[in-house]
Parts: C-alpha cells; sequence; structure tokens
C-alpha cells in the first residue's frame, strides 16, 4: 500500500506499516486508512501516534504564545 518513506530514525517503514492518528474520529490507525486532510503522523508505532493529541495541542499552545509575543 503506497511507497515506502524513511523512518525519523533512519532505515525506510513502509506505508502500511506506520501509525496515524485519526483527528476527526480520534483513533489510532494502521497504515493510510483515512483521507491525509483526517490525519497526522506518520509514527513509527502505535504509541506515538497515541500521544498525537498531547503534541498537536503543545505546539498550538506555543504557536499561539508565540503570535502573541510577535
Amino acid at each position: 500500500m503506497g511507497r515506502p518513506r524513511r523512518c525519523p530514525r533512519g532505515g525506510v517503514v513502509a506505508d502500511d506499516e506506520q501509525w496515524w492518528f485519526n483527528t476527526k474520529t480520534g483513533e489510532v490507525e494502521q497504515g493510510a486508512q483515512s483521507p491525509w486532510s483526517d490525519r497526522a503522523g506518520p509514527y513509527a508505532t502505535r504509541e506515538e501516534a497515541e500521544g498525537a493529541p498531547a503534541r498537536i495541542a503543545e505546539n498550538s499552545r506555543r504557536i499561539a504564545e508565540e503570535d502573541a509575543n510577535y
């Protein structure tokens, strides 16, 4: 399913082996099952994908703070 992508830690991971967080449903998915507009990732593990909401919230908070200080 799809072309392989580089893993941040080196090597190549096939799309169907990567994990995604579905921002619309709140579910973790293995492989690119949903439209790209509904996914955050890819992540190398299920655990990393499960942590996506916290990372997204922290990034949003940081960006809002930077914008306020600009």
